[in-house]
């Protein structure tokens, strides 16, 4: 039997529109939350997927509240929590808390590597301080450090601290991680390695949060709905579709290239335009035109 969560689900780490002059689009937050909430998903604003590391505290808050105006009712919003400045991510966690989200999501301060007592000091401080639910965010690919499970443990007894996303490509600690928290009401496990959703799910995962999801929606939407029901077939066959897509633009890609491809393909859905948020920058023209033509090739194997 599942064990029922209060934060649980597909929640699809959103891009972030923006204008050609670098503002971010208003029109097209709007038309991306209304597809989230139509395949029954919720947001994670400013994360990785959506450049938040880029972004001035100012633009950051008014891209939340955007967010929080377009929201449904049946949507929790969860904001991204990228920096160094450990004063600066408190007060930014709580501005956003009090603009009304459900949870913020902290990855590792990253300039310095730290030691697994600094790493477990930063998140006990942290949750302390913010006024609100902290989710911790472990994403070796971009830190460089990955947070022991025991120090996780740990950290799940913080009252203000209610779950983990992972997004490290490691089976083992994957499988060790959802035994770990899979029971526990109060404490909620979501996987950030897409190609590993199904499988996550069918290990007791509460949650996944693929990128994705910005482009095939209603992919995840009966993923997870067949994952949690016991349709392994099901679930396995929208992980194949999904990991297709997935290919289109991210193989042989860097990161930055990689968000510039999945930006390029909603903009071919009519969701955002391609613009990118410096020092991130649009693909080149050859990238452009293969990407199109992938594109283009997939969807026609799918009439």
């Amino acid at each position: 039997m599942r064990t029922s969560k209060k934060f649980q689900g597909v929640v699809v780490p959103m891009i972030t529109p923006l204008l050609e002059n670098g503002k971010v689009d208003e029109q097209a937050v709007e038309k991306i939350m209304r597809l989230f909430a139509d395949n029954d998903i919720s947001p994670l604003v400013l994360g990785t997927t959506g450049e938040g590391a880029s972004f001035s505290k100012r633009d950051s808050l008014d891209l939340v509240s955007m967010v929080m105006s377009a929201k449904a009712a049946t949507q929790q919003i969860y904001v991204g929590l990228t920096g160094n400045q450990v004063g600066e991510q408190i007060e930014l966690a709580n501005g956003y808390l009090d603009l009304g989200v459900d949870a913020v999501v902290a990855t590792l301060p990253s300039y310095y590597i730290l030691t697994p007592f600094q790493m477990q000091s930063y998140f006990k401080n942290l949750a302390d301080k913010v006024s609100g639910p902290v989710m911790i965010y472990n994403i070796k690919s971009t830190t460089q450090m990955s947070i022991p499970l025991d120090i996780i443990e740990e950290l799940s007894q913080h009252p203000n601290i209610f779950g983990l996303k992972d997004s490290e490509r490691d089976e083992e600690r994957l499988a060790q991680s959802i035994t770990l928290f899979k029971d526990r009401k109060d404490f909620s496990f979501f996987c950030g390695w897409g190609a590993e959703s199904a499988h996550s799910l069918e290990l007791g995962a509460d949650g996944i949060v693929p990128s994705t999801g910005n482009l095939v929606s209603e992919m995840y939407k009966n993923l997870f709905q067949a994952a949690i029901s016991g349709d392994l077939e099901t679930s396995k066959k929208y992980q194949d579709l999904t990991d297709q897509v997935a290919v289109l633009y991210q193989k042989d890609r860097t990161l930055g290239q990689s968000l510039a491809t999945l930006k390029l393909l909603m903009q071919e859905k009519g969701l955002c335009k391609p613009f990118m948020k410096a020092p991130l920058s649009m693909l080149d023209d050859e990238m452009t035109q293969q990407a199109l033509q992938n594109w283009q090739a997939f969807q026609n194997s799918q009439e």
